[in-house]
């Protein structure tokens, strides 16, 4: 395909950082990249239908913690970034990038409702040289079959890849890391059309470090979906072998780090008390349901699935079998769950192995209470407890601890010594060597 007039201007634009780039989104995904667009040197806008969120943002403060409020209140006052709930600014962008929650529904189908309410919101204001790019993990076919027949129909008279750009571009943001960020991360992207790759690849090259075309969206949203099915898949796999090492007898933390010793052909990864966050749980179940569609069965996710979700129960196993060596039942025990947030370090509560627990504890009639530094207040569905404040006397009044997610601020030496009992879902004790508890691991 020969480039276009519009093409050129739509290049021009963005080598000149002249370009207005909007992202659609501003959780852990969108704020990352708004930042990077606006340090990069263009004008960002940033919508969001949580016009609470949008207040923070404008006045400098910031919701999530791997993002500064200073960053923010820098951005907002050199005017490179401003936060909005009115979409009509959309007329005045010449990038839009989606970064809306993909959710399954209650019977594991994918919920692509956001997908598709942005989607239209922009068909609506869709003019030459805008450029559409979906970071929403989804399955493959989503920009193709969904966005495209959305934006074409509004604009008929537009030609993709002529009149306006569309591509796919998978976000890689794990909460919680200061080695690889969005600037440093390669970004892979596939675009409906050459030119359509063209302009995404241009867009992102000017404010990240590395991009990795591949052949079309389809190919692009498959990407994610194997580095997180990779993940499950792995994870399943050595939770199951904590169990099997637990019915030998063996410790299952020394034989991972035996094997992790073999410089080829062993990657570690460690068991622990289920999954969480919103890509690993969820994403293999996208591509399991678009195989349905196609009557296939995808046996690794669905055994996968089984195992890492059982996990909790494992976790519950364990802590009634400890409270019994006690001579201690679980119903009226009272039990201390450290960490509720999905993994150490962040506030990130998206489904979070430690609502199970505490689920699936409170029915079987314990006194649950949870300490987290990060996470003051849990309000989910059927569920609102507060953080207690983590004392000696908090530890001593409890029967059983249970480390759920190991925050690096935890002193585990001092948790040990004035625990009773102590159930370590993550290997946090293991350089105790005197601990006044007792403690039972995976």
């Amino acid at each position: 395909m020969q480039t276009t007039p519009i093409q050129q201007q739509a290049l021009q634009k963005i080598q000149n950082h002249q370009a207005v780039v909007a992202v659609i989104g501003l959780g852990y995904v969108g704020l990352p990249l708004v930042v990077a667009f606006a340090e990069a040197g263009f004008r960002v806008v940033g919508i969001d239908v949580d016009q609470r969120r949008v207040d923070i943002l404008n006045r400098g403060d910031s919701h999530i913690s791997d993002v500064p409020a200073e960053t923010i209140r820098r951005l907002v006052t050199a005017k490179k970034f401003e936060a909005t709930t009115d979409y009509d600014l959309l007329h005045e962008t010449d990038a839009i990038i989606i970064c809306v929650p993909t959710p399954l529904s209650k019977i594991k189908d994918p919920d692509v409702s956001y997908i598709i309410a942005s989607v239209d919101q922009i068909a609506q204001r869709l003019h030459p040289g805008m450029l559409v790019v979906l970071e929403s993990t989804t399955y493959p076919g989503t920009t193709e079959e969904i966005m495209l027949p959305r934006l074409q129909e509004a604009r008929p008279d537009f030609k993709i890849g002529v009149d306006f750009f569309l591509a796919f571009s998978p976000e890689r943001i794990d909460p919680g890391r200061t080695d690889w960020l969005v600037q440093n991360t390669p970004k892979v992207i596939g675009g409906m059309t050459p030119n359509c790759m063209t302009v995404a690849q241009a867009l992102y090259e000017s404010a990240l470090k590395r991009v990795v075309p591949v052949s079309s969206p389809k190919a692009a949203e498959m990407v994610k979906l194997l580095e997180n099915t990779f993940r499950a898949v792995n994870i399943a796999l050595v939770n199951e072998f904590a169990i099997m090492c637990d019915r030998l007898g063996i410790e299952v933390w020394e034989v991972i780090e035996a094997a992790k010793t073999k410089p080829f052909g062993f990657m570690p990864f460690y068991p622990g008390p289920g999954l969480g966050g919103h890509c690993i749980p969820i994403d293999p179940e996208y591509l399991a349901w678009k195989l349905k569609t196609l009557n296939y069965n995808a046996r690794f996710i669905q055994l996968a699935a089984e195992i890492n979700f059982g996990m909790p129960q494992y976790v519950l196993n364990k802590i009634i079998d400890a409270l019994n060596d006690e001579g201690k039942a679980l119903k009226g025990a009272r039990v201390l769950l450290l960490g509720v947030a999905y993994k150490e370090n962040i506030s990130d509560l998206r489904e979070s192995p430690a609502l199970d627990l505490i689920h699936l504890l409170k029915t079987k009639g314990a006194e649950v209470s949870y300490h987290d530094q990060y996470v003051p207040q849990l309000k989910e569905e059927h569920l609102t407890m507060t953080s207690v404040k983590l004392e000696q006397v908090t530890l001593e009044q409890v029967d059983c601890v249970v480390i759920v997610t190991a925050h690096h601020a935890y002193d585990w030496e001092w948790v040990a010594k004035h625990s009773r009992l102590l159930v370590d879902s993550r290997n946090a004790t293991r350089n105790i060597t005197t601990p006044t508890a007792r403690i039972v691991k995976l």
